[in-house]
């Protein structure tokens, strides 16, 4: 995947449908996490989040598994105050657990995802 930072040059491109604008990936344990800026064709931005999961196949071969949520401009508010919601119950209610200390590593913006890559001896 590759990150896009410079709106204009897109927007200003011979292309009438932009799709790609921007990517951020978060790499969270098992699991990664792709925040990506999409344009529909009438310029308008929209979110998609993407989790990806590593699955191996008993013969040892194996596959990712992705979940996508589209999410439109219109319903960014409703959806960040109610994610804040939650994870403010969760916090006052659930108390703190053995995962609330893990570092959650995230690809600096601009740099190429292919280009990251973190490895802990757990890991190994």
């Amino acid at each position: 995947m590759e990150s896009v930072d410079n709106k204009e040059e897109i927007r200003n491109s011979d292309s009438k449908f932009n799709q790609e604008i921007h990517s951020q990936v978060v790499r969270a344990g098992k699991r990664t996490y792709f925040f990506d800026v999409k344009s529909t064709r009438n310029e308008e931005f929209y979110l998609t989040i993407t989790e990806s999961k590593k699955r191996f196949e008993d013969n040892g071969s194996f596959h990712y598994e992705k979940h996508k949520i589209f999410l439109y401009k219109e319903d960014f508010e409703k959806f960040t105050d109610c994610l804040q919601g939650i994870i403010e119950y969760i916090n006052e209610n659930q108390g703190e657990s053995e995962n609330d200390n893990k570092q959650v590593d995230s690809v600096p913006e601009g740099e190429p995802v292919a280009n990251y890559t973190k490895v802990d001896f757990e890991d190994i």
